[in-house]
């Protein structure tokens, strides 16, 4: 009843705290407006939520009562721990000490050949020649000293893991803003780029700031809801142009199979689970990075679900939903459009996690028995795991907003609208990552005159969904806080799974900079099964280490395969002991999805009957101005 209350409390304030104007009211005007609509009972709830809403506008969505906490934890400890303040003030002094040798102090006049060899800075805040040059060079290693000095300040034994996080966490944010690369007068590199220019990347860069601003301004000053921003790249047309259709549809995906290119096909189909929190084109970009076109071309018969952009009745869709409705109906559909009884499932970032969960619950008995429609689903030739986590114990820098006041804080936001914003997931990534996003993007931008370049992935990050309210909480509270799916405790249809019964080889892919799933977490999958897995360790992050074509430069990658009953082998040990392959990976993937198929038989074209429309169809292109 007290959850119940709440929700409908929080409610209340979202309805009341509506208005026509873009200012948004004061807190004493919506408690006001609400208390004055409200029962006894619900008065408490109404103004404990208005408050906690009014907070999250200011803090950006996170909360300020687990970082007091994380930094009351710190400072405790720190302020028992004498012997630790003696060596971070020891550090402090030889920091400072050693920025004062004359190899700092060296005359801007000096012939190169006399100066000490600089190390390689890895940086690329700092890659310019011109930072290596005094006084710019005292003013970098002055930085980078404090930096490393902010992250031992964190490290006090007896601060709880999560806590020291984000000390560490909030503590590098912080002080990325104050980097030297950030200002006008302490980037040399701006210095350099300004005289070359004569000017012209300053004035460029005044150009933007003020276009910027305008734009900024004309938001915020709309009476009216924010239009939907144009794509650069538009779907259907730029994007996602691989030839296809429709041949299956239900209230939460869409169902697209690629026209095949080639006159034989391998016999066992594929069906691609994307995620749910970004649109599938993903993978299927441009025609020459587009792993759907790649699959198609190399002689597979390629399925990928499209899942709906959600709205405020989608709000009780959970996790159980987004399996049954959308991975196994996808796959009974698959078997009857293919008419194949085996199929090849490959699934990327949490429609990994899904196909995970889904490939576990068919291979449990009573789950099936439980829901007699997937009796009706085709047997796993093979799984591929994309970037996907299974154990969530190790979530990167994602678990700065995992713990249980952060979560709660989620709820109260979520439960004002049914769902999770495009908006917010995207400014929460790049708050993860500003220093790329934000910082270096304005340096770029501002101070170097540099335009952005669009290409098609930076389009398809525009292009944001939404996560309904319920699947949302499941995901965070189940996976992220509880790790239910690596413990055994995940409930499908009511009954617990466990990837231990998943039989079908697997195929895993991990990548090195990746930060929303990190590989030594994906890699953990070899303690949760015991089937036949090879794994790929590729170069590049999240998206672009799996968007990675071949033909594409500098890309490289590792693999190696295990049998079924297959012992541990530590991941750092399993990537110092496997050579390095250059090129693309998405040639293994082909000959490893090759292997584990019966042959090849001739293509045909997709029936008639089962054509609902053509790809990309009409789920994708649900946009939503929040």
């Amino acid at each position: 009843m007290k959850t119940t209350t709440r929700t409908n409390a929080t409610k209340q304030v979202a309805a009341a705290g509506k208005t026509p104007t873009a200012t948004a009211p004061d807190t004493a005007t919506v408690v006001a407006e609400t208390v004055a609509t409200a029962t006894p009972a619900d008065i408490g709830d109404i103004l404990d939520a208005t408050i906690h809403e009014q907070i999250r506008k200011i803090t950006a969505g996170v909360s300020p009562i687990a970082l007091s906490l994380a930094y009351a934890d710190w400072a405790l400890h720190l302020a028992a721990s004498p012997g630790r303040q003696y060596k971070l003030f020891k550090q402090a002094m030889t920091s400072a000490t050693s920025l004062l040798t004359p190899t700092d102090l060296s005359a801007p006049n000096s012939a190169p050949d006399a100066l000490p060899k600089k190390p390689v800075d890895h940086d690329l805040r700092f890659s310019d020649d011109s930072w290596n040059q005094w006084p710019f060079n005292t003013i970098k290693n002055s930085f980078k000293a404090g930096e490393s000095l902010l992250t031992d300040l964190a490290k006090v034994d007896g601060v709880n893991k999560h806590n020291a996080h984000l000390i560490h966490f909030f503590n590098r944010q912080t002080y990325d803003a104050f980097s030297p690369s950030n200002w006008l007068l302490t980037n040399p590199e701006v210095h350099k780029k300004g005289l070359e220019s004569q000017g012209l990347s300053l004035l460029e860069g005044w150009r933007s700031f003020t276009a910027d601003a305008m734009q900024l301004h004309a938001k915020h000053a709309r009476t009216t809801p924010d239009e939907i921003a144009e794509l650069d790249f538009k779907v259907g047309q730029d994007v996602a142009t691989t030839k296809g259709k429709i041949v299956f549809r239900n209230h939460l995906i869409e169902l697209i199979q690629y026209t095949p290119t080639t006159p034989k096909v391998y016999k066992e189909p594929i069906l691609i689970v994307p995620s749910c929190i970004m649109k599938y084109y993903i993978l299927d970009l441009s025609p020459e990075n587009s792993m759907v076109a790649f699959l198609v071309n190399q002689g597979h018969t390629v399925f990928m679900i499209s899942w709906k952009n959600p709205d405020e009745t989608d709000r009780k869709l959970g996790i159980d939903d987004y399996l049954n409705s959308g991975v196994i109906d996808a796959m009974i559909a698959v078997k009857t459009a293919a008419k194949s009884d085996q199929i090849h499932a490959l699934g990327y970032c949490l429609g990994g996690t899904f196909l995970a969960m889904a490939a576990a619950a068919l291979a449990n008995p009573d789950i099936k028995s439980a829901r007699p429609e997937m009796l009706q689903a085709p047997k796993l030739a093979s799984v591929t795991l994309l970037a996907a986590q299974t154990d969530f114990s190790e979530p990167g820098e994602l678990g700065v907003y995992i713990d249980a006041d952060q979560i709660k804080n989620l709820r109260e936001s979520m439960a004002r609208t049914g769902y999770l914003t495009g908006k917010q997931m995207a400014a929460s990534f790049q708050f993860l990552h500003a220093r790329d996003l934000l910082w270096s993007k304005n340096t770029r931008r501002y101070l170097l005159g540099q335009s952005d370049v669009g290409n098609d992935m930076m389009s398809w990050n525009a292009d944001v969904t939404r996560l309904p309210e319920r699947m949302h909480a499941e995901y965070l509270q189940s996976l992220f806080l509880n790790n239910d799916l690596a413990h055994g405790h995940f409930r499908v249809n009511g009954k617990a799974i466990a990837l231990m019964d998943i039989q079908a080889p697997l195929l895993v892919v991990g990548t090195t900079k990746d930060h929303v799933s990190p590989w030594h977490s994906v890699y953990k999958i070899h303690l949760l099964t015991n089937t036949a897995t090879t794994f790929i360790l590729a170069s590049g992050g999240h998206n672009a280490g799996i968007i990675s074509e071949p033909g594409h430069p500098k890309r490289s990658y590792q693999i190696a395969s295990v049998e079924a009953g297959h012992r541990w082998i530590e991941p750092n040990a399993w990537s110092t002991s496997t050579p390095t392959q250059e090129g693309s990976w998405w040639n293994a993937m082909h000959q490893w999805l090759s292997t584990h198929s019966q042959g090849q038989i001739s293509s045909k074209a997709i029936a008639p009957d089962q054509d609902l429309m053509d790809a990309p169809g009409e789920y994708v292109m649900k946009r939503y101005a929040d």
